[in-house]
């Protein structure tokens, strides 16, 4: 599987940003999927996740009711609204794929087996 970032960009505070991830691979509708971000000089962290069939979400308490996690399986693809952003939201965002698929919402890197490359996320103030 492959995964291909898009949407990042520069947007003032209380903006909005759609993030994008398009995925190769027959399987896809069956991964459990996240976005995750890493800021300069931090470690990545757990932003949101989705089960397999799009019917379960979760969220960091950061994130929670300004993000909005959603699939579109017959696409192969991944979204994250973000509305309301903050500079605290600057980041590079990571989508990734766990191709288990069992459980949805782990927040630990180490549980997903692909990644895509990284988009840009930068909130001014």
């Amino acid at each position: 599987v492959q995964l291909q970032a898009s949407g990042g960009g520069l947007v003032q505070a209380g903006g909005s940003l759609k993030l994008s991830c398009a995925a190769s691979g027959r399987s896809f509708s069956m991964y459990a999927l996240a976005w995750f971000r890493q800021a300069a000089g931090k470690e990545r962290e757990f932003v949101a996740g989705i089960s397999w069939s799009g019917t379960r979400t979760y969220y960091a308490d950061s994130v929670k009711g300004r993000f909005t996690i959603s699939r579109d399986n017959a696409k192969n693809m991944v979204n994250l609204q973000m509305d309301s952003l903050k500079p605290d939201d600057t980041a590079v965002y990571y989508c990734a794929a766990d191709s288990s698929g069992v459980v949805a919402g782990l927040r630990e890197v180490y549980e997903y087996n692909y990644w895509g490359q990284g988009t840009q996320v930068t909130v001014s103030s």
